[in-house]
């Protein structure tokens, strides 16, 4: 049991009804939750709102309301709080209730459009390899050292990162890198948490579904460095032109990376092979088995930030030439036919356009690139059309076909990605709704040294319709498709 007033300390309280001096069992937001001396917070969610469920939380036994609005009619001998923010008092809370777990810690955040688990895995990866207990929060999953737990969200929420942070405190652990998302953000999943640093890795077109406008979502990746304290640290890269903007206002030690700019940490790229790249940072040579533009700036992110959180120069370049690619990230094999198969995330425009320009980079022009990508369901529209565009100009043959379609129809999004076809790259596309007969299709129309790229879900392990996920790893099924057509 814990004090309701400890609890809400650093909560804007704007009423109360009834006492905070009482003692509360566990916090949930979820009122199918909510169990004897509960407290629970009612919050405005993007499709339901927490309110609506306050008479249901209390014949379920919760002790405390935590609100937006005080409810009409108020039940006796029950603590009612109203406050500003559902979602910001939910997170301060969170972090009181696990005793500000974060503060125990070095606590790394790192956001942007493309880059976020790539660098919050590899950092894991290498802090790891120098013999430090590690902590994890990403897309793919939750590290509490050696210990993994499974994440549905990239940013989960207040109360499943505290809790997971509370972990790390009693597993002895130093370090932890957290990918922040916009929508964690603005969500204020985030609010309490003391971060150590924080990194900006890029910023392209996507979530427009969500923020309406390319400003609301720059300014709300701001924030995380807007809330900084001046013993923290910032690392921005300055080839993207809203690095800079990120510095503004914050009190945190500025760093800056670049390939193409003068910066605090630079890279260039002096060597491109299909198996890696041979990179120069800051004067030094590694070879990384990551290729391509878009892992030289995220393997500069990762040496930025283990020299500036106290790492020996050349044990970060070892290590760094050690580091495994993350799974559907540029994931590839070859078949036995000599036919390269790649796994990538790729699901925005400039990932998509990243990808295929590292393939195109690295082709020595007889191969032909097949590229397999669809776009999910009850998201940013406005990118599908732009997605058609890059893959049908980019690749010899695009196949459009269906992503996580959820609650829309597949043929509907197909069409909308078909809409950014030129008339001269008409030819060149397909359009097969079954993921699974479009990559087929993709692995019986290339020959010897031919590459299939297959965008989208990258590691993902599903494919969710109307509510219902089965099981599907675009990897594993290239994969296998691929072994079969081997003679």
């Amino acid at each position: 049991m814990k004090s309701l007033k400890d609890i809400l300390f650093g909560v804007s309280l704007t009423a109360v009804s009834g006492t905070t001096s009482v003692m509360v069992n566990k916090i949930c937001f979820d009122s199918r939750l909510v169990s004897l001396d509960d407290v629970f917070v009612a919050v405005r969610g993007t499709i339901t709102d927490g309110h609506e469920y306050i008479d249901k939380a209390i014949k379920l036994g919760a002790k405390a309301i935590i609100c937006e609005s005080l409810p009409e009619n108020l039940v006796n001998e029950i603590s009612y709080i109203e406050v500003d923010n559902g979602n910001k008092a939910l997170a301060i809370m969170a972090s009181n209730y696990y005793d500000n777990p974060s503060k125990n810690l070095k606590l790394v955040g790192i956001t942007g459009t493309n880059g976020k688990t790539t660098v919050s895995s590899l950092l894991y990866q290498l802090f790891k390899k120098a013999g430090f207990k590690v902590g994890l929060i990403s897309t793919i999953k939750i590290m509490v050292d050696h210990t993994q737990y499974k994440t549905s969200h990239t940013t989960p929420d207040a109360l499943t990162i505290n809790k997971h942070l509370s972990l790390m405190n009693e597993a002895g652990v130093e370090f932890c890198f957290m990918e922040v998302s916009s929508h964690g953000i603005h969500q204020k999943r985030t609010e309490g948490l003391v971060f150590e640093g924080a990194i900006f890795t890029n910023l392209s077109h996507d979530h427009l579904d969500y923020h309406k406008t390319f400003a609301e979502y720059r300014d709300t990746k701001k924030l995380l460095f807007d809330n900084l304290s001046k013993k923290a640290f910032v690392l921005t890269n300055i080839d993207d032109k809203n690095g800079l903007v990120m510095l503004q206002n914050t009190k945190a030690r500025k760093y800056t990376y670049a390939l193409k700019s003068y910066a605090d940490y630079r890279a260039q790229i002096l060597e491109k092979q299909f198996n890696g790249q041979l990179l120069k940072i800051n004067g030094d040579e590694l070879w990384s088995k990551l290729i391509g533009d878009f892992n030289a700036y995220n393997m500069l992110a990762i040496f930025a930030t283990a020299d500036v959180l106290g790492l020996e120069k050349l044990e970060i370049l070892k290590l760094l030439s050690e580091l495994e690619n993350v799974d559907g990230r540029f994931q590839y094999f070859i078949s036995k036919e000599k036919i390269t198969a790649i796994v990538d995330y790729a699901h925005t425009p400039d990932a998509l356009k990243n990808v295929l320009d590292t393939i195109n980079t690295l082709r020595t022009g007889n191969e032909n690139v097949i590229t397999v990508v669809g776009c999910g369901g009850d998201r940013d529209k406005s990118k599908r059309p732009v997605m058609g565009h890059i893959a049908s100009n980019m690749s010899n043959t695009a196949i459009f076909t269906s992503d996580n379609p959820r609650t829309e129809k597949s043929e509907v999004i197909i069409k909308e990605i078909e809409a950014g076809v030129e008339a001269q790259n008409v030819r060149k596309i397909l359009s097969i709704e079954n993921r699974e007969q479009a990559i087929k299709t993709a692995c019986q129309l290339a020959n010897a040294n031919d590459i299939i790229l297959i965008a989208g879900k990258g590691h993902e392990t599903y494919q969710e319709t109307n509510g219902v996920r089965v099981h599907f790893d675009d990897y594993e099924m290239v994969k296998k498709i691929l072994k079969s057509l081997d003679k």
